[in-house]
């Protein structure tokens, strides 16, 4: 039984493909476009995952799609209706992608995929539901989507046993508390969709001194639900988000490339905070209603992993769950797992524990690639040798591009495409933003710890099951350590860390145990293998590309070692690599 499961045309497309109720391959499309957050019809995702199965679209059983365009077609019309005539120009702009692409999705599957099969569309918060629970390692749980928008909610409340996911609660478009952080990330000069992690990682600078001003736009009810006061936004009619009264109240919005002053800083505060606040109040009120003991969380917000960190310490919850891609990305997940387990009634057999669904490159292709392009490199006759020569290089300081086996899942950079450095060292901050992420110094860089030891560093929930693995919590770290991992300790004394296990991926685990007898420290610094801009690397031809564009010492891809400076940027061929 093979189901492929889509995700387009908002942002993060994707596809996943299952298996008999296994994932066999998931990744985004922008890996493979190189177009950050592509949102068009995934065909290059599409293609890897009937190629990672040995299959063409035809022997597909179903095709699941994230959402029902017809359903949220509707809300367009009715909001712009509404609106009318301040919402014609978002409406006149919004009209061509919708007649051209979005109600035509069954056609354009059934061309591109040669496809006669069944298509199957379920509406988009069920499907982050389904992404969430349907692949935990629960049997029962309480479940939390929060996000933008799908086709009318924003947030919902739920449960699931066995294979049944009951909705209670929606609350509905404009009132979204993932829009609201959208309307902040726009207003402090940040690209919506897209930098609201900025926004997160600047909040600790500032004092939370506009909390009571968001107080007034935002009102949490009895039932749990809450409303926002739209005289703030213009997001519902117009192409913009924050009103004139939200400038009045907040002061003029930043331009990307302006200073950022201390009102910024304290306008992210007091925006974490009140997030904070009502996802915890979102999932105490959701205990109440289910009185169970797990819960599943999954849409945009999920991915706000501070807020993550706090909801067991603040709720009776006793376990949390969430997927690698908690975003849209990862609805096309949920859809296909949702046909297989709820509508066909497939009985649960699997629970991701990690996230490598992506593409992976043999030893044979990768040596080809580096012989056949001149390039310069080493190759380590064991997995012994390389993991301790790599350990000693991020001792001595140098910066690592790491590209081992399969792609990631999600956005984050788990040990599969990273750039690993000394987290011992106060200054490699500033030498990681120098050489390589040319990004904001506010930002803090994640640290990656073996789950035995990760008591010993941060005042963690137990991480048995497995956010912190898919690097979606934030802990603090341990006063007494912090001296130790300066370059990962963030100002509030807090790290995004990932937990590791070495089931999970053998040589990433053992590289940081190999760098803890150098150190006596078991954590590394992982960034996501890319530049300011770019998706994350997917090929070994990316992957160098990165490097020789950037100042990362050495790439180890998969058991070959390749040095910068044994390969000079004008022997690159720049042009060529542009193309990839």
């Amino acid at each position: 039984m093979r189901i492929l499961g889509i995700s387009c045309y908002y942002h993060d497309a994707a596809a996943c493909l299952i298996e008999d109720g296994r994932i066999i391959a998931a990744a985004e499309e922008e890996r493979f476009t190189r177009i950050k957050h592509d949102t068009s019809f995934p065909i290059n995702a599409i293609n890897y995952c009937l190629k990672e199965a040995g299959i063409k679209g035809e022997d597909l059983d179903y095709v699941g799609f994230y959402e029902k365009p017809l359903l949220k077609f509707e809300r367009l019309l009715s909001q712009h209706l509404e609106m009318f005539p301040e919402s014609y120009w978002a409406f006149y702009k919004a009209l061509p992608s919708w007649i051209n692409e979005k109600l035509r999705v069954p056609g354009t599957i059934r061309t591109k995929l040669d496809y006669k099969g069944e298509i199957l569309f379920i509406e988009h918060h069920m499907a982050h539901a389904a992404s969430s629970y349907l692949v935990s390692p629960f049997k029962e749980s309480a479940i939390l989507t929060v996000d933008g928008i799908g086709e009318w909610a924003t947030t919902t409340m739920g449960h699931a046993k066995g294979n049944d996911i009951t909705i209670v609660k929606e609350i509905h478009f404009p009132h979204s508390l993932g829009l609201l952080y959208s309307t902040v990330t726009a207003h402090l000069g940040f690209k919506v969709n897209d930098h609201e992690y900025k926004v997160m990682g600047l909040a600790p600078y500032g004092r939370p001194t506009y909390y009571d001003k968001f107080k007034k736009i935002i009102k949490m009810n009895d039932d749990g639900s809450y409303r926002l006061d739209m005289s703030y936004f213009v997001y519902h009619y117009k192409l913009t988000m924050p009103s004139r009264k939200f400038i009045k109240e907040f002061g003029p919005i930043r331009k990307r490339y302006d200073e950022i002053k201390q009102r910024h800083k304290d306008i992210a505060a007091s925006l974490q905070k009140i997030t904070e606040e009502y996802m915890i109040n979102l999932a105490n009120h959701l205990y109440s209603m289910t009185k169970m003991d797990n819960i599943c969380i999954a849409g945009g917000v999920a991915l706000n992993s501070v807020a993550n960190g706090k909801i067991l310490r603040n709720t009776k919850f006793k376990n949390i769950y969430i997927q690698a891609a908690a975003g849209d990305a990862g609805t096309s997940l949920g859809v296909a797992f949702y046909i297989y387990n709820t509508i066909l009634n497939k009985k649960r057999v699997y629970a991701m524990d990690n996230a490598y669904h992506g593409p992976g490159f043999s030893s044979d292709y990768i040596r080809n690639y580096l012989k056949k392009n001149n390039i310069k490199h080493k190759e380590f006759k064991s997995d012994n040798e390389l993991v301790k020569e790599t350990a000693k290089l991020i001792y001595d300081n140098n910066v690592i591009g790491w590209f081992q086996g399969r792609m990631e899942w999600g956005p984050r950079a788990l040990g599969a495409r990273s750039i690993l450095s000394n987290a011992c060292n106060p200054e490699m901050r500033d030498i990681l933003n120098l050489k390589v992420k040319h990004r904001e110094l506010f930002r803090p860089f994640a640290p990656v710890v073996p789950a035995e030891d990760v008591f010993d560093y941060f005042d963690s929930d137990n991480p048995i099951p497995m956010p912190a693995d898919f690097m979606l919590m934030v802990y603090p770290v341990k006063e007494d350590k912090r001296k130790l991992i300066p370059a990962v300790t963030h100002v509030d004394g807090s790290g995004r860390l990932q937990t590791i296990r070495k089931a999970q991926n053998p040589r990433y685990y053992q590289v940081i145990k190999e760098f803890e007898k150098l150190s006596g420290v078991p954590i590394l610094i992982n960034t996501s293998f890319n530049i300011r801009g770019e998706p994350i690397v997917c090929t070994p031809e990316n992957a160098y590309r990165c490097m020789m564009g950037t100042g990362i010492d050495y790439l180890v891809m998969d058991r070959f070692l390749v040095a910068r400076n044994d390969n000079p940027r004008d022997t690159w061929d720049s042009e060529k690599y542009a193309k990839d």
